[in-house]
């Protein structure tokens, strides 16, 4: 089987940067669009394009017939989601097996899943993957909850069985906190995802928030291309990512490696997708959840090992095996992504958007600017506040770390309202603790503490 033509169910850099695998392989591609995205880079580059709805994700991106018709209309065998949007949507995957189009991802029944967070656990113990003590499945009543943390101890981290993109999780410290935090997340749980089940583990405090890339091919096929630190967040939303991780040993790094591989193996999955551990301070790893497609951060995989994911991705969708073993991947020097958000941070992180009068990418060796805008161009507020994902690679995470820093440095981004993420981005690598390599997920969150305690006290 090939593709002729694959049209892209997303937007900016994700939609952009598809598009430009697909025209490398000859493909053809089809960009959807909602009206806020009309004068979008990505809607230009595409070889058609087709207007699906207003801003309104519901209702563009989001509304599954004007998605498939866009598809059948152009003649599209197959449909790529991206990230975020319709990619880990076992219903529309199923769909567009109903109209004979191709969902590039894993098939429906592995992504329902893989996507129920609570089943998952049991699947990955069932593997051989440490889980942390938790509840077996979804916890039907606060009740059963404090009864599970009882045994388990606090605190306790309460999670939506739907949830993604650390959303829908909250932290109970005691009982009396446990009721009112499993009374919030199954709300919100049902708000975002359309689903009120959330689940329960035990809390781990300190911890390395590490990812492991998989691919899968029909045939069986399993390997991974090591591993990614993800652990420079604020309340779950990754701010930086990297590889290798500078917190693992050489047997933690085997270990996630093989742990990953056999957890995806379990359940038969089919191109791209992340494993995702927490790993404490003593080096033990413990499985967190599966993601069911391809990563913003997967540049920094890209960087480390050559290999093109999302023509990865396709190819196993065509029906294709994978080029190459485990021992034929090869990963070299340190590479580092940082996300550059149209976000004020010391407004709380409140989203910024505005017209573009400014933006000059960074350059120079070893530097990838990830983006679906340029200048001129206006940040919609409807979506996601990413502005563009500035990755750099060198041999040493050292001459990363300083990399990335001037690469930041020379990255101009204005406009009337719009302000970035890039200064505190620049405060962060500049840390002692984030260069020794010391960080963990707590870190960003008790950095602005600290920041907005010295901006009060000033």
């Amino acid at each position: 089987m090939s593709f002729g033509r694959i049209l892209i169910a997303n937007r900016g850099e994700i939609a952009l940067r598809v598009a430009r695998t697909c025209r490398e392989m000859g493909i053809r591609t089809v960009a959807v669009y909602s009206t806020a995205d009309r004068d979008a880079r990505f809607v230009a580059y595409a070889d058609d394009a087709v207007h699906i709805g207003p801003a309104p994700a519901r209702r563009s991106y989001l509304y599954v017939p004007a998605v498939i018709e866009a598809a059948l209309q152009t003649g599209a065998e197959a449909i790529h989601p991206g990230y975020g949007f319709l990619s880990e949507d076992a219903d529309f995957a199923r769909i567009c097996a109903d109209h004979g189009i191709t969902f590039i991802g894993p098939r429906p029944e592995v992504m329902e899943c893989v996507g129920d967070k609570a089943r998952v656990r049991s699947l990955m113990a069932e593997a051989g993957l440490p889980v942390l003590p938790g509840s077996d499945g979804a916890v039907p009543s606060a009740a059963e909850a404090e009864r599970i943390a009882a045994e388990i101890g606090y605190p306790v981290i309460v999670k939506a069985a739907a949830g993604g993109g650390g959303r829908g999780i909250e932290v109970a410290r005691d009982r009396a906190e446990l009721r009112e935090v499993y009374r919030r997340t199954t709300a919100s749980a049902r708000r975002m995802f359309g689903n009120g089940d959330v689940y329960l583990e035990r809390f781990v405090p300190v911890a390395r928030h590490v990812e492991v890339q998989l691919l899968g091919d029909s045939a069986g096929t399993v390997v991974h291309l090591g591993e990614r630190d993800c652990s420079l967040q604020r309340r779950n939303q990754k701010l930086v990512e990297e590889a290798p991780s500078p917190a693992l040993s050489a047997e933690v790094r085997r270990r996630l490696g093989e742990y990953a591989v056999a957890g995806a193996r379990h359940v038969g999955y089919t191109g791209a997708g992340t494993m995702e551990f927490l790993v404490d301070p003593a080096g033990e790893a413990t499985f967190m959840e599966i993601n069911a497609r391809i990563q913003v951060e997967h540049p920094v995989t890209e960087m480390l090992t050559g290999v093109d994911l999302v023509r990865e991705q396709i190819r196993v969708a065509m029906g294709e095996r994978l080029p190459f073993t485990q021992e034929q991947i090869r990963s070299t020097g340190a590479a580092i992504e940082c996300r550059v958000n149209a976000e004020d941070p010391d407004a709380g992180f409140r989203p910024a958007p505005g017209r573009l009068t400014v933006f000059r990418p960074p350059g120079g060796p070893g530097v990838r600017v990830d983006s679906g805008f340029a200048q001129g161009d206006v940040i919609p507020p409807d979506y996601d506040s990413m502005i563009a994902k500035l990755v750099v690679w060198a041999p040493t995470r050292e001459e990363a770390v300083a990399r990335a820093d001037r690469a930041l440095a020379e990255f101009a981004v204005a406009g009337p309202g719009v302000a970035t993420t890039i200064p505190l981005l620049r405060d962060l690598l500049a840390r002692p603790e984030f260069a020794a390599g010391a960080h963990s997920t707590r870190f960003v969150d008790e950095f602005m503490a600290e920041r907005d305690q010295l901006r009060r006290s000033a």
